[in-house]
Formats: C-alpha cells, sequence, structure tokens
C-alpha cells in the first residue's frame, strides 16, 4: 500500500515540476515578446518631419 501511495505522490510531482516549466517558459516568452514590443517603439532612428522642419522647407 505504501508503494503505491509513493508512486501516486512521485507522479504528482512529476506533473507539478511539468507545469511549472511550462508556465515559466510561458512568461518568459511573454515577458520577451512585450519588451521587443516595447523597444520597437521607443527607439525610432532616422528622418522626422517635424513642425520646425515643415517650417523651414516652407521658406525655400
Amino acid at each position: 500500500m505504501s508503494e503505491q501511495k509513493t508512486n501516486e505522490s512521485r507522479r504528482q510531482l512529476l506533473k507539478n515540476i511539468g507545469l511549472t516549466v511550462a508556465a515559466a517558459g510561458t512568461t518568459t516568452a511573454v515577458q520577451a515578446a512585450e519588451k521587443s514590443e516595447e523597444k520597437k517603439t521607443k527607439t525610432t532612428k532616422g528622418y522626422h518631419e517635424t513642425q520646425h522642419i515643415r517650417d523651414y522647407y516652407n521658406t525655400l
């Protein structure tokens, strides 16, 4: 009887470990996606036509 109970507790432990690893992987993937999306919106480089540039072009 105790051997069967030990096997059940081992199975439950393995299930919990698997679920924990899957949840951690999902969380990491979501955080990485959010971070890359945030980075895209913040770091825009290059030419930006702003009002003072349009004013300059109008003087030409």
